[in-house]
């Protein structure tokens, strides 16, 4: 046993670790940071779905390389430089907006969380769910029809773009103003996002469910497609019967009352709060026991 112990630790010594400085570490900690932040946004997006393709295509690869399957690496390899300038033009709209939000992030604040006390996170304000509430059944009841998406996790910027940019404050008069009869925005779709109204007029993908009950119009498709292709809220004010409708994960649950939609807001809104002190508290006590040392 000890002879063994002895050949383990004369091996070990052997070995010739390379050393690790500084600025290696430094550049470890950013590239994890980088990798993280990228998982983080692309898990929101379309890319998301795309990127799990691209996986697969590689994990394919791989085995062709294990196996030592010549034809197929040799196809890969002539069409490689081909396939990264075909992921750059997918990718485009997402590479775009990810620069857009590094520019506008405060990344120190994020990484160094100084502001003290609690900060509440949260998608949306109770006031937009009121607002909210309120402008659905006020629609409902005069048989105004309304389809409203609300967005959650992943990024609408899709379907934003098909419709004509607002950027206002959500209120409920404003809701109305927008789905009077007559008026130029109140066909198709508005987007929210956050507590604002990014767009209205639309246009949403219709669902080919085929267990959509056949009285069902475009509209309430028009809400049950969108939220089969993104984690969106979307709803729905009948036109015909003034009933309150809620498409969420490709399922309608309709007539539902003012308590059950505001419940199902809650739930979107994601509330979290989130104590930010701590950091701050510890630097703090840390100068106190240093001031405390010294006066001693």
């Amino acid at each position: 046993m000890q002879d063994f112990s002895g050949n383990l630790i004369e091996t070990l010594s052997r070995l010739a670790f390379p050393k690790i400085g500084i600025i290696d570490i430094i550049q470890i900690a950013l590239i994890a940071f980088f990798v993280y932040q990228f998982m983080v946004w692309i898990k929101y997006t379309h890319a998301y779905t795309l990127l799990k393709g691209i996986l697969v295509v590689l994990l394919f690869i791989l085995i062709a390389y294990i196996f030592r399957m010549n034809t197929i690496l040799w196809i890969f390899s002539n069409l490689a430089s081909t396939l990264i300038v075909g992921v750059i033009v997918i990718f485009q709209p997402e590479l775009r907006k990810v620069l857009e939000q590094l520019g506008q992030k405060r990344i120190m604040a994020s990484l160094i969380p100084f502001d003290a006390g609690k900060e509440v996170k949260e998608r949306f304000t109770d006031k937009t769910i009121s607002e909210l509430v309120k402008a659905c059944f006020d629609m409902g009841e005069v048989k105004t029809g309304a389809l409203i998406v609300i967005e959650q996790n992943e990024l609408l910027t899709d379907y934003i773009r098909t419709g004509i940019n607002l950027d206002a404050i959500l209120t409920s008069q404003l809701l109305i103003n927008i789905f009077e009869h007559n008026t130029p925005l109140h066909d198709g779709a508005v987007i929210v996002r956050e507590n604002r109204i990014v767009a209205a007029t639309c246009y949403l993908p219709l669902s080919d469910n085929m267990e959509l009950s056949k009285q069902l119009g475009t509209r309430h498709r028009a809400g049950v497609g969108i939220s089969e292709q993104t984690d969106s809220v979307t709803i729905i004010v009948s036109e015909e019967t003034g009933q309150v409708s809620v498409a969420q994960g490709g399922k309608l649950t309709r007539s539902v009352n003012s308590a059950k939609l505001r419940e199902i807001l809650v739930r979107a809104q994601n509330k979290q709060v989130v104590d930010n002190s701590k950091l701050r508290h510890l630097l703090k006590g840390r100068v106190k026991h240093e001031e405390a040392k010294n006066n001693r």
